[in-house]
């Protein structure tokens, strides 16, 4: 079995078309046929059912997808560690992190890094919670940013910003003049959510059951900048982390605190015993620097 079997059948399971994985891969056609063919003849199965218009992976095929990236995992982690040997100054990264997080912290972090680091190339790719801690534990990206807590023992967890959630209401809410705010208060209040795919969504939604009651969701979006122009037009209250309330600008909104103290932390997430690149140890390192 040949590594190069592997990717292409990885390719042409990814596309699920024969035609537009031959014109990625920059192989013909045939060759591609071909390659696929020889690789399901040594394993004495069926791997991909071809039709005109697509080609489906069979059971089989799932299994042979789930160990060829394992081992083509496995190669890449080899090839970084005879990089570092080689010249501790050169690297790839690959990083996933939350899209909150990308915007809030991250642009000036990777400024100053590549500052620093000049030959060091990242790769950044946003990805949802429960998506980018599968990526880490699939070894698909090097290290992920996640929102905590993360509930996965096969990972190592690094803290590196701790803030807190605040209550943002619109200026002439009854709530408006007070300082602080106790969750329990808003049990009547209708909630603007980030969607399901952000963990902020689950740890609001579990502390508003935790004090007794289910939040009363309006609207849900991806976008905080628009949750807090509903809340500046009274159709509802939110809750940001501070960070994010800090960017708020709107005059319409009253930003209040909240009680009890709802904590909104990010770590580091790596796949524990595995290789870490030196690349990769020293990006966190900075990250650990510039956010202490």
């Amino acid at each position: 079995m040949e590594i190069r079997q592997l990717l292409y059948f990885l390719e042409v399971a990814k596309q699920k078309n024969m035609t537009k994985a031959a014109e990625i891969l920059h192989v013909s056609q045939p060759a591609l046929s071909k390659m696929v063919k020889s690789l399901e003849e040594e394993l004495g199965m069926t791997l991909i059912i071809r039709s005109n218009k697509s080609s489906e992976v069979t059971d089989s095929g799932l299994i042979v997808m789930e160990y060829a990236k394992k081992l083509l995992a496995l190669l890449d982690e080899m090839s970084m560690t005879l990089e570092d040997m080689s010249n501790l100054q050169r690297g790839m990264i690959q990083i996933g992190i939350p899209p909150i997080a990308g915007s809030l912290f991250f642009p000036k972090v990777l400024a100053q890094f590549h500052k620093a680091f000049p030959n060091i190339k990242i790769n950044i790719t946003e990805y949802a919670a429960p998506r980018l801690t599968k990526k880490v534990l699939d070894g698909e990206i090097e290290l992920g940013i996640a929102v905590l807590p993360v509930h996965e023992d096969d990972l190592d967890v690094l803290p590196i910003v701790s803030e807190e959630m605040k209550l943002l209401v619109q200026k002439d809410h009854p709530l408006a003049t007070r300082e602080s705010v106790h969750l329990k208060e808003l049990e009547h209040e209708e909630f603007i959510f980030f969607s399901e795919d952000f963990a902020l969504h689950d740890i609001i939604w579990k502390q508003c059951i935790s004090e007794g009651f289910e939040p009363n969701i309006l609207f849900k979006s991806s976008q905080w900048d628009f949750m807090s122009e509903i809340v500046a037009a009274n159709l509802g209250v939110t809750i940001l982390p501070e960070s994010i309330c800090n960017r708020v600008e709107n005059e319409q909104i009253k930003i209040l605190d909240l009680i009890p103290a709802t904590p909104w932390n990010l770590a580091v997430v790596t796949k524990k015993d595995k290789y870490i690149s030196n690349a990769a140890r020293k990006f966190i390192a900075f990250i650990v620097k510039q956010e202490n």
